[in-house]
């Protein structure tokens, strides 16, 4: 029997083969079943596959065994896909002599699980935020911080940080804000005139719309349209999500946040101008451009992690056009590199430097 191995994991060996197909089983949910046309108006099926980190599009066309089977589909159901894979220049991962099956009861819930590695890091990266909340000194945003994720944690979890680029996948969001609080942390002692309160508070709320703007199902990995996520934004979404959870917690706490420095509508102020900026300029989306060390520091935060994922991506996935020579991944701005290996020291070498020391 084939291999039973993800989307990533059949690319990866896909590029590394140089052309050569890669057999083996992918679980995935059918996203979407969509009838189309030929040039020559020949009737096909295209579908969108997905698992818990990727996805694909697998042709079916009419003269297949399998496509009045497909065409039947409605979306969202489970199927196992066995074939022989390989990597096309322009259309991306590709399946030859294939076939498909419905999942089983388990094999269904075991997928939706997603991969072993991918649960521990997410829930690592969620228990981490979770500390990290705990640890704000201002007690108006500890507050604010415990009663968003009190209330919206579970769809929080299933979000993804973005459609297309890095970190698109369900629990994306949680991932990235987690990387870039573990960022804020290691350069807030060097950059001691930062507010690190507001910092960490701004890196939590800054894609809090995506929960709505980005959103996967509760028992699967399509990412459904939101009209509030359409019309709206994200952006958008996390001013009037702020100020919503705001207002009620300083009703409760309106005696004892007089009592505070820096004023409490200071603080509001400041925690919706880092998710107002946090794109850094207009023409990318963001009512207002950064005008606090915070406001900087988050945006380019934001933009280092969410670059990085797309070059770890991009070794993974992207066609190789030369010995560590990638094709480009956009937005990236051209082909990717390789990075330079970390120096090392043979053994032997290691030991005749120990010896000279000696």
């Amino acid at each position: 029997m084939m291999d039973l191995l993800t989307l990533t994991e059949i690319r990866r060996a896909a590029s590394r083969t140089g052309g050569s197909a890669v057999p083996a089983r992918v679980h995935v949910q059918v996203e979407s079943a969509t009838p189309k046309l030929t040039r020559e108006q020949q009737p096909y099926c295209e579908l969108t596959l997905a698992d818990a980190c990727d996805r694909m599009t697998l042709r079916v066309w009419s003269d297949h065994p399998a496509y009045k089977t497909c065409s039947a589909l409605s979306g969202h159901e489970f199927i196992e896909l066995t074939a022989e894979f390989h990597t096309h220049s322009q259309y991306g991962l590709e399946a030859r002599k294939w076939t498909v099956r419905p999942l089983t009861d388990q094999e269904k819930n075991e997928l939706l699980q997603g991969p072993a590695d991918l649960r521990a890091k997410q829930q690592a990266d969620w228990e981490f935020i979770l500390q990290t909340m705990q640890m704000l000194g201002d007690p108006r945003l500890r507050a604010l911080c415990d009663a968003f994720l009190n209330e919206w944690g579970e769809r929080f979890r299933r979000a993804a940080a973005a459609r297309k680029y890095h970190h698109a996948r369900r629990g994306g969001l949680v991932e990235h804000t987690a990387q870039m609080m573990r960022v804020a942390k290691e350069i807030a002692p060097v950059y001691p005139q930062l507010n690190t309160d507001l910092l960490i508070a701004g890196i939590l709320f800054h894609d809090s719309g995506k929960l709505w703007e980005n959103q996967f199902s509760e028992k699967g990995f399509v990412m459904d349209y939101d009209e509030l996520g359409e019309l709206v934004g994200h952006i958008s979404i996390g001013l009037e999500l702020v100020n919503s959870l705001w207002r009620k917690l300083s009703a409760e706490n309106a005696e004892r946040w007089k009592t505070y420095s820096p004023p409490s509508e200071d603080v509001r102020l400041h925690l919706l101008h880092l998710i107002g900026s946090h794109h850094g300029q207009k023409e990318l989306g963001s009512p207002v451009e950064p005008k606090t060390p915070e406001a900087m520091a988050l945006h380019y935060i934001d933009n280092l992690d969410s670059k990085l994922e797309m070059f770890a991506a991009g070794y993974a996935t992207a066609q190789p056009l030369a010995p560590r020579i990638f094709d480009r991944v956009r937005p990236l701005p051209g082909n990717l590199v390789k990075s330079l290996e970390k120096f090392r020291q043979s053994s032997d070498a290691k030991a005749a430097a120990e010896a000279e020391l000696l």
